[in-house]
């Protein structure tokens, strides 16, 4: 598996698919056609039908400026492409082609160019599913995050303090604002109410809902408001995990260095995703996403915890199988409705899971590699409409 660096991106909403990975894309066709005098991008499949909400146009026509460029919205759904965030892009001088690259926005900001070998950054871990990586803690007797520190390094640390930085930036800028987002679905930011308006007769269950919900809004309407975020494991499911860390390091007065450990736990079972399934919700719905989000938060949390590696595996188990086929269905193709909610109300399920694995681990009978493999077979066989592409659900409903 790869570094979980690659689970942990910083950089500005709403989506990581079709805002970051674009925009990657776009700087390296630059860089290679500097030269040209003119480019167009012609997007396909979820790129196409939801770019617009996603911003994508927006974030294309920044990066090739000063140079224009001709975005195409082509929702031919006869063509067959080889993945739902499909892009192709050539450059111009005059009228004659000077070059010509396809794209593929895989999730989480990475991308793939099609003909070309695979960049990818070097392989960090031997071990490619939950059970190899608990088997190999087990027999050394070390926790999950000091089995990232062995593999990634001392340096890692820094790392997820930025990381974690910039997650709580997110969270106090989001409290402080707001207002409308932008879009034209008229969405009122939502967390600084949240906040600030305590119950009449608020009792400690009450709160705990209120703050860490208020904190999963701030992260997402910053999202949503084209703010900077941390992929956890995606744009779209950003708020999730910052939320319930956030809360629980205030409520039990824990040290950045624990959280951090927290972060590595995470990155482990968002890495195990990406590498055996999908974390993108153009090809598996917002299970890939959502249910992998709170299957990160909920591991974190357990290693918050110091629960053990079992207790670990349940919990993200738990997590990640009751998101079991959840469709993709932003309205207008903005990260707001249903996004924005649904990362409150996973967050809550998150701490909800680790309540349950604190006493059930012994019992259960479902693997955390099971449920990954489950998730993505049940991805593949959605309807295409319900995979982030705004024809159905509540985006086709919804007036």
């Amino acid at each position: 598996m790869k570094s979980i660096r690659e689970i942990y991106k910083t950089g500005k909403g709403p989506s990581s698919s079709h805002t970051m990975g674009p925009e990657r894309a776009a700087k390296v066709f630059l860089a290679e056609h500097g030269e040209a005098e003119r480019f167009s991008v012609t997007l396909y499949g979820s790129l196409s039908r939801t770019g617009r909400g996603h911003g994508t146009d927006r974030v294309l026509a920044q990066t090739f400026a000063p140079k224009p460029v001709e975005i195409v919205f082509n929702e031919d759904e006869s063509l067959t492409i080889p993945h739902p965030n499909t892009m192709d892009l050539a450059a111009y001088r005059g009228d004659t082609c000077t070059g010509s690259m396809r794209v593929l926005s895989i999730g989480g900001g990475d991308i793939r160019i099609e003909g070309r070998p695979e960049a990818d950054p070097p392989e960090i871990y031997g071990e490619h599913s939950f059970a190899e990586i608990a088997a190999y803690c087990k027999s050394r007797r070390m926790r999950i995050s000091d089995y990232v520190e062995e593999k990634e390094g001392p340096k890692i640390w820094d790392f997820l303090f930025e990381v974690w930085n910039t997650m709580c930036d997110s969270i106090q800028d989001g409290l402080t604002c707001s207002g409308v987002l932008p879009g034209g679905l008229n969405v009122e930011r939502k967390a600084q109410m949240l906040y600030n308006q305590r119950h009449i007769d608020e009792r400690p269950e009450t709160r705990e809902n209120r703050i860490v919900c208020a904190y999963a809004f701030a992260v997402s309407e910053q999202n949503a408001d084209g703010g900077t975020v941390v992929t956890a494991p995606t744009c779209g499911a950003c708020s999730t995990m910052p939320a319930v860390l956030r809360y629980m390091q205030e409520e039990k007065g824990i040290s950045d260095r624990r959280v951090l450990r927290a972060l590595a736990v995470a990155g482990i079972i968002g890495n195990l995703v990406k590498t055996n399934a999908s974390i993108s919700g153009a090809e598996c719905g917002c299970q890939a996403e959502i249910g992998t989000a709170c299957s990160m938060a909920s591991a974190a949390l357990a290693e918050l915890f110091e629960m053990g590696i079992d207790q670990i595996e349940y919990a993200a188990e738990v997590a990640l199988e009751h998101h079991l086929g959840l469709t993709c269905d932003p309205i207008g193709g903005l990260v707001q409705i249903p996004c924005i909610e649904r990362n409150a109300v996973a967050a809550m399920r998150a701490i909800n899971s680790v309540r349950i694995a604190n006493f059930l681990t012994s019992t259960r009978k479902i693997s955390f590699d099971m449920v990954v493999q489950t998730m993505y077979q049940t991805g593949r066989d959605l309807n295409r409409i319900y995979r982030e592409t705004a024809e159905g659900g509540l985006a086709k409903l919804y007036r």
